[in-house]
């Protein structure tokens, strides 16, 4: 069992937990994920390690209420438990000294960039971060960002705060600034494909997160494999970051959807026996 220690709100149906787990803190990484399951019956989600705290035995997670489990998890209180906690998975950053990295994120993606730009920071990097969101409301960690990184540029769909437009817009005016030695984006599937092709036509290289659809994390089942360079990886053991100009991008986006109407049903079920309980 793995004891949720601190639970914060972050935005409207984004919840952050530090979660008891000495074994995961010991040993993760900036890049890392995890995988949870909260009970005998439950599926395994993956999550971005979000946070780390060694000296405590602490593990941070950040989610979007976006299906059943994430919904259901999203119900647990401070001292509430989950039944399971698999990590640290998948390959961490390539972490050394380039010059210049400019970090892009969006959504809730934003969740993983902190440890990646920490441990960017340490080794002598500048690092010039971007997040966007749909609104000021949805924007995530701005604080700790901001004092994490070298610069923060933000982007909001709707212009209630920072730049009204893209990520991809401020990168531009960035690009034509100064030299980007690197590019790191983590976000939705079709915001990582606009920076990557973006970035391909001026040759920086650039390193992308990816989400696919993942069962059992340690490569055996095959649901999360992807299109990299003509050749299969499976982003649980081979990633989950990938060179982004070598991502089959349309293979992804069609892979992502599959089971959309299942995913809908199982969270429509979920909230039904919620209503029915708050009632009797």
């Amino acid at each position: 069992m793995y004891r949720v220690v601190l639970k914060q709100k972050l935005a409207s149906n984004i919840t952050s937990f530090w979660i008891e787990a000495p074994d995961i803190a010991r040993n993760a990484q900036a890049g890392q994920f995890l995988i949870f399951r909260l009970d005998d019956y439950g599926e395994r989600v993956p999550l971005t390690v979000a946070g780390i705290d060694r000296q405590k035995g602490l593990i941070r997670i950040i989610f979007q209420h976006a299906g059943k489990s994430t919904t259901a998890l999203s119900l647990l209180k401070e001292g509430d438990n989950i039944k399971d906690l698999l990590g640290p998975l998948g390959r961490p950053t390539e972490v050394e000294k380039f010059g210049t990295a400019c970090i892009v994120s969006g959504g809730v993606g934003t969740a993983e960039i902190l440890t990646v730009i920490e441990a960017l920071r340490i080794v002598g990097n500048k690092v010039i971060s971007i997040v966007g969101a749909r609104t000021k409301e949805l924007f995530l960690l701005e604080e700790d960002i901001r004092r994490a990184s070298s610069e923060l540029h933000i982007a909001t769909d709707d212009g209630s705060y920072g730049v009204k437009g893209l990520v991809t817009d401020i990168l531009k005016t960035l690009i034509a600034r100064e030299t980007i030695n690197i590019v790191y984006a983590i976000g939705p599937a079709p915001m990582m494909r606009a920076v990557a092709d973006l970035t391909k036509k001026h040759s920086i290289k650039t390193v992308v997160s990816l989400n696919p659809i993942m069962v059992d994390g340690t490569g055996m089942c095959g649901a999360c494999r992807v299109s990299v360079g003509g050749k299969t990886k499976f982003a649980c053991v081979d990633g989950p970051e990938f060179d982004a100009h070598q991502v089959n991008w349309d293979e992804l986006l069609s892979r992502l959807g599959t089971f959309r109407y299942q995913e809908k049903t199982s969270l429509d079920r979920f909230n039904i026996r919620r209503s029915a309980l708050c009632q009797e």
